[in-house]
Order: structure tokens, then C-alpha cells, then sequence
């Protein structure tokens, strides 16, 4: 009998060790800022965005595209920033942050994007009393990860 009672408990034992397992914690979807992969614990297909060119100008199309890259403006131009992605995934975050020679930040973007393939974002910054003359950069960013920066002028 008691070789019984034995068994018993171990066989108890391994289905409540077996459900447990099964019903304990699962690892959240994980994303790796530097590619903006994302690591999926169900083990579905992991996606990936890149940033693939960044370019600057004075009008963009409807493609989101800007028409003639530049890197001198006027003072009282717009100026657009065209950033083209590749790959997909469900959520990712671009970012622009403008800044002026001496550090100032000019203005800050974010525009959360889901691409399922080649895709382009546009930011812009203008200001109705014209731009100081200087030196200028805007900074992308993808996921909060360094993705490019573009130099520019104000003559």
C-alpha cells in the first residue's frame, strides 16, 4: 500500500509541476532598439525597420519624398526632412529632433509608424518670423536608437 501512495504523489507531483509551467509567466515581446526588432516569445516571425536614407529640402511630394535634396535654406523657408524606412513591423516610433549651432532645440517630432515594407515619413519645421542665420542638424532617431543626422544651413 504504500508503494501505492508513492506513486500516486508523484504522479501528482508531475502534473502540478506540468501545470505550472504551462500557466506561469510569459516573457513580454522584447525589442531591440539598435535594429528595432522585435522578439516575440510566442515565437511569431520577428520584424524589422530600418532607416534607410534621410534626406532634406524645400517641398516634398506626395510620396512623402522631398523633391530636390538640399542642404542650404532661407530664413524664412520650411524645412523638410523626408525619412525612408525599410522592413515591417506592427509598432515602431521615428523621431526628429531639430537643433541649432549652440544646441538649441528648435523643435521636437514623433510620429509612431507600422510599416509593412518601404515606407516614407516626413517632418518639417518652419517659423513665421524667419530662421536665425547658423548652422543646423536634426537628429532621427528609431525606437529611440541613433538612426542618422543631416547638417544644414541657414544663409
Amino acid at each position: 500500500m504504500h508503494y501505492k501512495t508513492l506513486a500516486r504523489m508523484t504522479a501528482l507531483a508531475s502534473v502540478a509541476l506540468f501545470v505550472a509551467a504551462a500557466c506561469g509567466p510569459r516573457e513580454a515581446n522584447r525589442v531591440d532598439t539598435a535594429t528595432g526588432t522585435v522578439d516575440t516569445a510566442a515565437g511569431a516571425m520577428a520584424s524589422t525597420v530600418a532607416v534607410t536614407q534621410i534626406d532634406l529640402g524645400r517641398s516634398v511630394g506626395t510620396d512623402k519624398r522631398v523633391t530636390s535634396p538640399m542642404t542650404a535654406f532661407a530664413p524664412a523657408d520650411t524645412i523638410y526632412a523626408s525619412v525612408a524606412t525599410s522592413g515591417s513591423s506592427p509598432s515602431a516610433t521615428l523621431q526628429a529632433k531639430w537643433t541649432f549651432e549652440d544646441g538649441q532645440v528648435v523643435d521636437e517630432t514623433t510620429h509612431p509608424i507600422a510599416p509593412t515594407g518601404p515606407a516614407v515619413t516626413e517632418f518639417h519645421i518652419s517659423k513665421p518670423g524667419g530662421f536665425p542665420k547658423g548652422k543646423y542638424r536634426v537628429d532621427i532617431t528609431l525606437n529611440g536608437t541613433p538612426a542618422g543626422t543631416k547638417e544644414f544651413t541657414v544663409k
